[in-house]
């Protein structure tokens, strides 16, 4: 009787059993109903912004983008023309999207790659070197993450003016400081679980800090290294508040202030302002595709020890 009344709970309990020892627990119905929910929650605006950047302007402002999936006579009047108005700056605008598109990136290519250099140095200091009040100056500048950025707007915008800073520098400086907490924060957490006996064997054979940092350090922290640069890239690059403060409209304005123009001054160019926004979508889109193996390893690292 003991044999065959285990025998059942074994089968059982080896379907709960994955490769790996870890236990397997499927969704219930709540579960599959609420992310469904959310799924179309997140998805449904996305649709609609798609199919509005096809849509004349005339359609657009006459009738809800659904109206396409069950009324045939709106298919043959989709076009492409509103993308390469929005490109060119015709219609509604006179701005220049191809233009902001290369502002765009010369902002947010130095915005991220600076921060990352200057706080993989602060966080292997933090890490593998030893001085007096590391730990409280670690906390404070980690603690500066819940300091609001505009609330330094005033001061900042006082000290360019000071100094005559114009263009894209202003920006620059900007996004390095707000982001710089947040860099240091997650490269050290990640360089705290790298092997020191490496680092100790390193030291043996004569290396010096700037021979382990550059040939060992760096190599191994490439997951945080690209997890950070996801963050700080998508950040700078959607950032309207920033640039309106430092740069404003204008020859020098970047993809998200292009796009607050694109609908012209009585708001009538919303197929342009969908295209202009599945268009400044790509890039970030990109990004994060190509970096994404990187980024929940880069994201979990440090965070449970053992």
């Amino acid at each position: 009787m003991t044999a065959t009344a285990t025998a059942p709970a074994k089968k059982a309990s080896s379907r709960r059993v994955k490769q790996g020892g870890l236990s397997e627990v499927r969704a219930g119905w709540f579960t599959k109903v609420l992310l469904g929910l959310l799924v179309v929650m997140w998805t449904v605006p996305t649709l609609g912004t798609i199919i509005t950047s096809f849509r004349t302007l005339d359609d657009a402002n006459t009738s809800g983008w659904w109206e396409v999936f069950y009324k045939p006579e709106y298919w043959s009047r989709l076009t492409f023309d509103n993308y390469i108005d929005a490109w060119n700056g015709a219609g509604a605008s006179s701005a220049n999207f191809g233009a902001s598109f290369l502002n765009s990136l010369a902002i947010a290519l130095p915005a991220t790659f600076i921060p990352i250099l200057i706080a993989a140095f602060a966080a292997y200091t933090f890490t593998f070197m030893e001085f007096k009040g590391r730990e409280v100056l670690f906390i404070l500048i980690v603690s500066l993450l819940v300091v609001p950025n505009f609330v330094a707007f005033i001061p900042l915008q006082n000290i360019y003016n000071n100094l005559e800073f114009v263009g894209f520098p202003k920006v620059w400086l900007a996004h390095i400081g707000f982001g710089m907490s947040l860099a240091i924060f997650i490269l050290r957490n990640f360089m705290t679980t790298l092997p020191r006996s490496v680092i100790e064997s390193a030291k043996i054979d004569g290396a010096s800090h700037y021979g382990i940092f550059y040939r060992l350090i760096l190599p191994m922290s490439v997951p945080a290294l690209a997890a950070f640069a996801i963050f700080q890239f998508l950040w700078v690059w959607n950032d309207l508040m920033v640039a309106l403060v430092f740069l404003g409209p204008g020859e020098n304005e970047p993809v998200t202030v292009a796009l607050t123009s694109l609908k012209g001054q009585l708001g009538q160019g919303w197929n342009l302002t969908t295209a202009g926004g599945i268009l400044s979508m790509l890039v970030p889109v990109t990004v994060f595709l190509v970096l994404q193996r990187y980024f929940v390893r880069g994201l979990t690292a440090g965070a449970v020890k053992g």
